[in-house]
């Protein structure tokens, strides 16, 4: 009985194992001029501290909504804080009124449409995508 438990807990790690673990590719439509995007620019994007692309056009940034466990891992992985950080910051920076965080959209297909139908936004996905009307411009690499 401990030999079919070890392997239905093998298996079962195996099956759950990329959940666990995944880059983040941040995406932009295929007909927007910025190139690509370091791990920096990004972190200035998705932290607020700057409104614009690299080559000096208008971001428009977009988010998942803060109770979304993928977002807390997308934050861990580009910026190295957890979710109770990120909420704690973007509260500081609201209540000063500098800045507001990026958009937020119900889900990842929701991140893609709105990435697809403008040339100013920037969003992320947990998987490639497979839509030609937008490309990869950095891959963020799981902090494990």
């Amino acid at each position: 009985m401990s030999i079919r438990l070890a392997r239905v807990l093998a298996l079962a790690a195996l099956v759950f194992a990329p959940l666990a673990h995944a880059d983040f590719y941040l995406i932009v439509q295929a007909a927007n001029p910025q190139p690509a995007l370091t791990r920096k620019e990004a972190v200035d994007l998705y932290m607020g501290r700057t409104r614009a692309f690299p080559r000096g056009e208008v971001a428009k940034v977009y988010d998942l909504p803060r109770d979304s466990a993928r977002r807390d891992d997308f934050y861990q992985s580009l910026t190295g804080m957890g979710p109770a950080q990120v909420n704690s910051y973007w509260a500081r920076l609201m209540f000063s009124g500098r800045t507001m965080p990026p958009l937020s959209v119900a889900d990842e297909a929701a991140m893609v449409q709105a990435v697809r139908q403008d040339p100013h936004a920037l969003g992320w996905v947990s998987r490639p995508p497979d839509d030609r009307q937008v490309r990869i411009v950095l891959v963020v690499k799981d902090a494990d």
